[in-house]
């Protein structure tokens, strides 16, 4: 008889930046005054175009939406570290990945007011549409993974999922492909601790959700999903593993959902309000300002000039949504490569029937 150990996993662990807003010197990646700026910045606006889209959705000026407040700093750390070429896939709480990919905040927005023409800014940026259904998109990133090694691209694609879409089939499929094609790919799981009303601990046994990347080949580790600067090194180094080594890559962001799921949804049906109390105390925005203090980058007067400009944005990008006129021929251009003779009939006969201003309006 022969016994012997054929596999042994761990996953570590890391945070560089805790509550307090104190570096681990150790792990100090040392990033540049520039950087650490852009990533506060970047974390205000997503906090502002956030709440502002709750409140247009309260005051029936926009549809369904969910919140992203709590968990900024996944999505700035992580696509400020990918490259222009580099492709991402966003589920419906990574706006800020789009923005830093450079899709206009109006087209997020057009988007969520049940607009499709807001998606028109997203190929040119190498991003795809917001993903609604849990982890329905994996399987499709693996494929635009695999699409990139065999055009010799250089680029790799982050396929973002909650802790509840590991749970889903096309999880495990996605990164059994994934493994066995050795993909340019990166899933960053944001564990934000409920699955709509499912607590994490009712979806899986596993001790982590990094871990389940083990049995398909994957290099796994778990971080600190409310320390932007810890998001950033890790994806940052997933990131070229995946693009040199053609070796996917899977991250486990712990965050919490500070609001609620979406705003159809009632979190204080099935959560404690001491645990939301406890989390609020780890706010990724907080803490990189106690950091920023402590390097003498933060000012009063400079985050007061930059929440200025922020919601100058914010509000320029509600009246561009809002003014935007569809223009109904867009319901003929877009079914078909070639518009058949029945579509182009249909078309003549709604621009004879009606006057294009009185169909937009």
């Amino acid at each position: 008889m022969v016994k012997k150990t054929v596999f042994k996993g761990s996953v570590d662990y890391i945070q560089i930046l805790d509550e307090s807003g104190n570096i681990d010197k150790k792990l100090d990646p040392k990033f540049k005054p520039d950087l650490l700026k852009s990533m506060f910045e970047w974390m205000l606006l997503t906090r502002a175009y956030d709440v502002k889209a709750v409140n247009l959705q309260r005051q029936g000026r926009m549809g369904t939406y969910g919140p992203v407040i709590g968990q900024e700093a996944i999505g700035v750390g992580a696509a400020l570290a990918l490259k222009p070429q580099d492709w991402a896939c966003p589920t419906y709480r990574e706006g800020q990945v789009l923005l830093i990919k450079g899709v206009p905040l109006e087209s997020i927005y057009l988007i969520w007011k049940g607009n499709e023409i807001g998606m028109q800014k997203f190929k040119e940026n190498n991003c795809f549409p917001f993903a609604i259904p849990l982890a329905s998109h994996l399987p499709h990133t693996v494929g635009i993974a695999y699409a990139l090694k065999q055009k010799k691209k250089n680029a790799v694609i982050i396929a973002f999922v909650g802790d509840g879409g590991t749970s889903e089939g096309d999880f495990h499929e996605a990164l059994t492909f994934a493994g066995v094609w050795k993909l340019p790919i990166v899933f960053l799981i944001s564990n934000n601790g409920w699955a709509i009303s499912t607590p994490r601990k009712k979806q899986t046994a596993s001790d982590t959700l990094a871990q389940k990347g083990l049995g398909y080949g994957a290099e796994c580790i778990q971080v600190d999903g409310n320390d932007v600067l810890a998001v950033h090194s890790v994806v940052k180094d997933a990131v070229e593993k995946a693009r040199k080594d053609n070796i996917p890559q899977v991250i486990e962001a712990i965050t919490y959902r500070m609001s609620m799921h979406t705003t159809a949804d009632d979190p204080t049906k099935y959560r404690s309000e001491k645990e939301l109390n406890e989390w609020k105390k780890k706010d990724p925005i907080d803490r990189m300002r106690a950091y920023l203090k402590k390097k003498k980058i933060w000012t009063k007067s400079y985050e007061d000039k930059t929440i200025k400009q922020i919601n100058k944005k914010v509000e320029d990008a509600v009246k561009k949504m809002e003014a935007y006129k569809p223009d109904p021929r867009d319901m003929f251009k877009y079914v078909w490569e070639e518009m058949p003779e029945d579509l182009k009939e249909q078309q003549k006969e709604m621009e004879r029937v009606y006057s294009l201003e009185e169909v937009s309006s």
